[in-house]
């Protein structure tokens, strides 16, 4: 499987401005072809371990079956939406794309 894991910090980071885009994540995000798991959430503060990075406030966790799969969703008229309808709002977006098997 393809792990598509996208860490977005925010400008407004308001606990408002973080539910709107786990939201919208939950909207356009997880009804795709090739999805085999979908999760949306934000920062844990209570994780205060050394190695926990806590650079970021929403967090996206997508499986996909194969790199087409993903490649496809890249280019679907609901990603490119939600890119459009909440950008503006993303100071850094960081994104980890990784061969995973369980």
């Amino acid at each position: 499987m393809l792990a598509h894991i996208v860490y977005f910090s925010l400008n407004d980071n308001s606990e408002s401005a973080k539910k709107k885009l786990v939201d919208a994540c939950h909207q356009y995000l997880k009804n795709h072809a090739g999805v085999e798991f979908f999760a949306a959430g934000t920062v844990g503060k209570e994780f205060t371990r050394e190695v926990n990075d806590k650079a970021y406030d929403v967090s996206l966790h997508v499986y996909f079956t194969d790199k087409d799969a993903h490649d496809a969703y890249q280019t679907v008229e609901d990603h490119l939406t939600f890119i459009k309808e909440n950008k503006e709002n993303w100071k850094q977006v960081r994104v980890f794309d990784s061969w995973v098997e369980s």
